[in-house]
C-alpha cells in the first residue's frame, strides 16, 4: 500500500503523484454515501487501486482519521459562526415558505 500512498511533510496522507487527499476520498464516502465505483466516476483521474488504497489508509488509522474529520469540521463551524451574515441568505425565504 506504500505504493499508493504518501505522507507529506505535515503527515497528511496523499494519494501518490495526485492532487489528492486520502481524507477527501473518504469524505465523498462518509458525506454522500458514494461507492468505490461513484467515487471513481467522480474523480476519473484515480484509479480503482488507489481508490480502495485511500480507504485501506483510513481503516488501518480510523481513529487518527476521525479526529481530524472532528477537527474540520469544528473549524468550519467556527468560522461560520464568526462571519458576517451573508446579504442575499437574508432575502431568501425559507423552504417552508417558498411556493
Amino acid at each position: 500500500m506504500k505504493h499508493y500512498i504518501t505522507c507529506d511533510e505535515r503527515g497528511v496522507p496523499w494519494l501518490t503523484s495526485t492532487n489528492t487527499k486520502v481524507l477527501e476520498v473518504i469524505l465523498d464516502h462518509l458525506a454522500h454515501g458514494w461507492s468505490v465505483e461513484e467515487i471513481h466516476f467522480q474523480h476519473p483521474h484515480l484509479s480503482l487501486a488507489q481508490i480502495h488504497a485511500a480507504f485501506v489508509y483510513y481503516y488501518e488509522h480510523q481513529e487518527e482519521m476521525d479526529r481530524l474529520i472532528s477537527e474540520q469540521v469544528a473549524r468550519v463551524e467556527a468560522l461560520q459562526n464568526t462571519a458576517p451574515p451573508f446579504p442575499l441568505r437574508s432575502r431568501i425565504p425559507p423552504a417552508h415558505e417558498r411556493p
